[in-house]
């Protein structure tokens, strides 16, 4: 069962990280929207057109039988559509990073990041608030932090700074969990708990892994890894080297990119 995933850009390695780890067996094929990234500040229109040509590339190139959405924004605007248009399972980041956090958080008060288009959409505070209604929610938007990956700066001086001038605030309103609602962001966790030692950090990467699990997986695969990107991108190819060793990049043309 060969499993397809998108993002943007970088930041959804760290999911394919993730499913690579738990599931070494399956053929897993990831596509990096390097020539569009980042995904954040387009139209929902926008967003829902570039989710549906890249899965329906995976689809249709590799017949892939899964897809995970390993960008929130992606998740928070396309997730109804894939699933409408796909007869194969589509996960989203939403729904399991919204399940982690209430389940770790101890005070019920839960900060939300990520790009404008996921904050605005308020998909996660819709989720969160379905899951308990009594939940704090705080939401914040960082669009620096996409990037700020992207190029590389993760741990510097800029890095600190930028994350606290977006994340002080946010803090002091008491805050016990973060959800990190960008698949970019993860890169910045260490960044973040260096500076937040107390608060609990989600990573839907890991979540993602346990709805995967649900899914019955043909583990008699050889463990084919493939990875793709629409652009050349230096950051890219370090990050990645960085996350999942040094697995071929292929690029392709956007023009390969087609609709359902």
């Amino acid at each position: 069962m060969p499993i397809g995933v998108f993002d943007s850009g970088i930041g959804g390695l760290t999911v394919f990280k993730e499913i690579a780890a738990s599931f070494p067996k399956v053929d897993l094929y990831y596509l990096g929207d390097t020539a569009r990234v980042p995904y954040g500040n387009k139209s929902k229109t926008t967003i829902i057109r570039y989710s549906v040509e890249c899965a329906s590339y995976l689809y249709h190139n590799y017949n892939v039988d899964a897809i995970v959405i390993a960008c929130n924004t992606a998740s928070s605007y396309a997730l109804d559509t894939l699933r409408e248009i796909l007869p194969i399972p589509v996960i989203g980041v939403v729904q399991p990073g919204a399940e982690s956090a209430v389940k770790v958080s101890k005070n019920k008060k839960i900060g939300v990041i990520g790009t404008s288009a996921t904050i605005k959409s308020n998909s996660y505070l819709e989720t969160l608030k379905s899951l308990d209604k009594d939940l704090e929610v705080y939401q914040k938007a960082c669009p620096l932090f996409v990037p700020l990956v992207e190029e590389g700066w993760i741990d510097n001086e800029v890095a600190k700074l930028t994350v606290k001038e977006y994340l002080d605030d946010l803090v002091k309103t008491g805050i016990d969990t973060l959800i990190l609602g960008c698949t970019h962001y993860p890169l910045l966790k260490n960044t973040i708990k260096g500076l937040y030692p107390h608060l609990n950090i989600v990573d839907s990467s890991v979540a993602i892994v346990e709805h995967l699990k649900n899914i019955k997986l043909n583990i008699e695969e050889t463990g084919k890894r493939k990875i793709f990107i629409t652009d050349e991108s230096h950051a890219f190819d370090k990050l990645k080297n960085m996350l999942v060793g040094d697995i071929k990049t292929e690029k392709i043309e956007l023009s390969d990119l087609c609709s359902l």
